[in-house]
């Protein structure tokens, strides 16, 4: 049985690229400041945070784990921290309690993993695994999907997005077609992201079917809707005026 390393161990055998990663430990501590919010840490591992990072993220030898950067963009989402810059403002050695460590990575460290993670491209693997288990985790709720299309506004100046009609602010701005499936208790199973939005029809068509045909559980079989006229996989609901409720 091996023997722990203290953390400053474990960053002198980081430092020499001998450690792949440090031990997650939470420690009693009293006045943890931002504490609150391991409140919602039950909720994000059970929605499956943590849930298939290593078959599909590969990080080299270093002191933060695959798990303790997830954990730490998940409470910074919570906190309202919408950079890594935004850590700058935060106690290090506070955060650091709240995923297990010492202290959080700094903002270049922290940027560092993100750019290998990221290079990997998996996000959408990582998505469509995790939108099967939560299909598979309440087989009935994909019965009935709602399919819901918003634009999220873009504001930056990398790019220029075409411009489209935002009901919202009455105005044609820049930004991205993001359509929604969503179960009938209004659980998101998956997003589809649209630089040019081809209409909802193409969408459906070409992403949006497809993929529920191929994740959906518990789908009768060609002969079971051969043998039955009124059976059908799933029913897709849509807000749109015209649109009306679509069986498969």
């Amino acid at each position: 049985m091996g023997v722990a390393c203290s953390r400053s161990e474990e960053r002198v055998l980081a430092s020499v690229g001998q450690l792949e990663e440090a031990e997650t430990r939470f420690e009693s501590n009293h006045d943890v400041s931002m504490g609150g919010v391991l409140l919602a840490l039950p909720a994000l591992l059970a929605n499956g945070l943590l849930r298939h990072l290593k078959k599909y993220y590969h990080l080299p030898f270093g002191f933060y784990s695959i798990h303790q950067l997830f954990l730490t963009l998940a409470l910074m989402a919570l906190l309202r921290l919408k950079s890594p810059e935004n850590l700058r403002n935060v106690a290090p050695g506070e955060f650091g309690k709240l995923i297990g460590l010492d202290r959080i990575p700094e903002v270049k460290t922290l940027r560092n993993k993100l750019e290998i993670l990221s290079s990997q491209e998996q996000a959408c693997i990582w998505n469509t695994e995790l939108s099967k288990d939560w299909m598979a985790d309440n087989p009935e709720a994909v019965g009935v999907l709602y399919i819901d299309g918003h634009i999220k506004t873009y504001y930056g100046n990398q790019t220029k997005l075409p411009r489209r009609y935002v009901s919202r602010q009455r105005l044609c701005l820049r930004g991205m077609s993001n359509y929604w499936i969503n179960d009938y208790l209004g659980s998101p199973f998956f997003v589809i992201n649209e630089a040019v939005s081809k209409g909802l029809l193409s969408i459906l068509e070409s992403d949006i079917v497809p993929s529920l045909l191929e994740d959906v559980p518990d789908q009768p079989t060609a002969e079971q809707l051969k043998a039955n006229p009124n059976l059908y996989r799933f029913i897709l609901v849509f807000d749109r005026e015209g649109y009306s409720p679509s069986f498969f």
